[in-house]
């Protein structure tokens, strides 16, 4: 029987790692090649993103995994807006590759890459909330600065 994911493992695989880069030694797909064309690419990047959220959800892949899937692409995604250093960052950081895995993982282990995926969210959740608290606390200094400041006018 074939294993539900296959036909996204090739997908992941057009798209991250399809041709060996000689002498270099490092694979790359069609994705950021794509993503050099304004526009067509990443609506086809997206479309090949989109097709891995449904496979997820159509293995039964719990909330946190398919929200680890999705930062994967945000992080794609957002990085990839960046001219030149995002066509760069797209060869490395393989959203699809990762994603593919990230669903084999969890049909494999999936006590074990739910709870992963729980405390990476988590601490990501963290990360956030420090570092709105930081800034918080940082426009609150600015503003009592400047309002003594105005004040001694």
């Amino acid at each position: 029987m074939e294993n539900p994911l296959d036909h996204y493992r090739r997908l992941s695989r057009l798209a991250d790692e399809a041709v060996r880069v000689p002498l270099i030694g490092v694979r790359v797909g069609i994705d950021p090649l794509l993503g050099l064309i304004p526009g067509v690419g990443d609506l086809a990047g997206g479309v090949l993103a989109a097709y891995g959220i449904l496979m997820g959800w159509r293995v039964g892949a719990p909330a946190g995994v398919l929200l680890r899937m999705l930062l994967n692409i945000g992080i794609d995604t957002l990085i990839g807006e960046i001219p030149l250093a995002g066509d760069l960052f797209d060869f490395g950081w393989k959203s699809n590759t990762r994603n593919y895995r990230l669903l084999e993982q969890y049909l494999l282990q999936p006590d074990r890459t739910r709870r992963q995926s729980g405390l990476l969210l988590a601490g990501l959740g963290l990360l956030l909330l420090g570092v709105l608290g930081v800034g918080a606390w940082l426009a609150y200094t600015v503003a009592a600065w400047l309002l003594r400041l105005l004040g001694g006018l």
